[in-house]
């Protein structure tokens, strides 16, 4: 499932979800979703607006002409404008997608959407969730992984969740964090291992974290390793060791330089 509105990150979005489709073989659901306020005639509130049916009927033109090559393909109007609606019915959408793809808010403020969009449907919808960073061009994701790990819940979801993506990569590497470096050692082999019986070779290693500037160190070596994609947990309360209340998480997504799958 990818999200789309009037953006103009909406095609991107819509360019790689088509291609992530058609490599596997799945049905790709486009979902048009933004604020909007109702048209008002005198003292009488319309909906949908003229300014929201222009956006719609443009988005669903796009979906069309960039999924014709699929076999499956389907394209919803949440049909409502409402912050809270917005956010229910996407996120209610999402439960029903292997994979969804969002686009990171961008700095300044995407008027388009609630402010905390991608951070609330990524800890609802149970699903996995590709974000795709506002700026930057990406063909292809899963090239060059990156796996954050912190023998978390949520990593491992984050972890099983991006098999399909990972497997054909060709420079992946395993980055455990930890307060000991034989802990991480033991750990980071252990994923090491589950990648391989999925057939994924990995490199590990591991960085002992103190309590601050974890998630610089993160996207230093997601840059380091030329990496195309960052795999991780997401945490709507409890972060990564040393980080509370997802503070990690709301980091990453606001600065995040190449796309991002998190699970929760």
């Amino acid at each position: 499932m990818v999200h789309l509105d009037a953006g103009e990150r909406a095609g991107l979005r819509l360019e790689l979800a088509v291609r992530l489709a058609g490599q596997h073989d799945a049905r790709l659901i486009g979902v048009f979703g933004q604020r909007a306020a109702a048209q008002r005639v005198g003292v009488v509130a319309t909906w949908p607006s003229a300014e929201y049916v222009e956006a719609r009927d443009a988005s669903q033109a796009a979906f069309a002409k960039a999924t014709a090559g699929l076999a499956r393909a389907e394209w919803i109007d949440v049909n409502r404008g409402s912050d809270a609606e917005v956010l229910r019915q996407v996120t209610n959408l999402a439960r029903h997608a292997d994979l969804v793809i969002l686009g990171q808010r961008e700095h300044g403020g995407n008027t388009l959407l609630p402010e905390d969009f991608v951070m609330e449907v990524i800890v609802d919808c149970g699903r996995p969730v590709l974000v795709v960073p506002y700026a930057g061009d990406f063909k292809d994701v899963g090239k060059r992984p990156m796996i954050a790990w912190n023998d978390a819940r949520e990593a491992a979801h984050a972890l099983n969740d991006a098999l399909p993506l990972l497997a054909g990569s060709e420079d992946a590497w395993v980055l455990s964090f930890a307060s000991r470096h034989e802990d991480g050692d033991a750990s980071c082999a252990h994923v090491v291992r589950h990648l391989a019986d999925h057939g994924i070779t990995a490199k590990p290693e591991v960085l002992v974290v103190e309590d601050f500037g974890i998630m610089d160190l993160l996207l230093n070596r997601v840059s380091d390793r030329s990496a195309d994609l960052l795999v991780m947990g997401a945490h709507g309360q409890i972060g990564f060791p040393f980080v509370s209340r997802g503070a990690g998480t709301r980091y990453i997504l606001q600065h995040m330089t190449v796309p991002v799958l998190m699970s929760s």
